[in-house]
């Protein structure tokens, strides 16, 4: 356990301190403006010539950069989009078990319209040729085996 401390049990000096030097305060804030510059350093001279530019031709060429890497960025991302083959996207699509697209559709909230399906560039009709050949009688059967609600009625 830690003893009480007094402050009176203990010898306070007999005089006090020395007063400071002469003008002291005065050379104080010269004297620490003074080791708080900062030293020319490289910084100040791979970036000279921009502070001798003036502040109108700066700010243009701060709009010049700018814009010239929207573009280059623009530029490189549209190749990107065109270097993709419509032939590569129908077989990765084909590539995607039916069982599991069905799915997908099914239970996604967003349903496929007849727009969605006009937006096709080009039609594959060798997608067709899996689908069922059903006759008219055997989809009358198939939508008469729907259940209804009377809601929509």
């Amino acid at each position: 356990m830690n003893t009480p401390f007094r402050l009176d049990e203990h010898k306070r000096r007999p005089q006090p301190l020395a007063p400071p030097p002469a003008d002291y305060f005065e050379r104080l804030p010269r004297q620490l403006m003074a080791r708080v510059q900062p030293a020319a350093g490289r910084s100040e001279a791979a970036f000279g010539w921009l502070a001798a530019l003036s502040m109108p031709l700066r700010t243009a060429l701060a709009s010049v950069v700018v814009l010239g890497g929207f573009a280059t960025s623009f530029l490189l991302s549209q190749s990107a989009v065109t270097s993709v083959t419509p032939a590569a996207t129908v077989a990765s699509l084909e590539a995607v078990p039916r069982t599991e697209m069905m799915q997908y559709l099914l239970a996604s909230d967003s349903r496929v319209t007849l727009t969605d399906l006009a937006e096709l560039s080009t039609a594959d009709h060798s997608l067709t040729d899996s689908f069922l050949q059903a006759s008219p009688d055997e989809l009358q059967d198939a939508l008469d085996a729907q259940p209804t609600d009377d809601t929509y009625l």
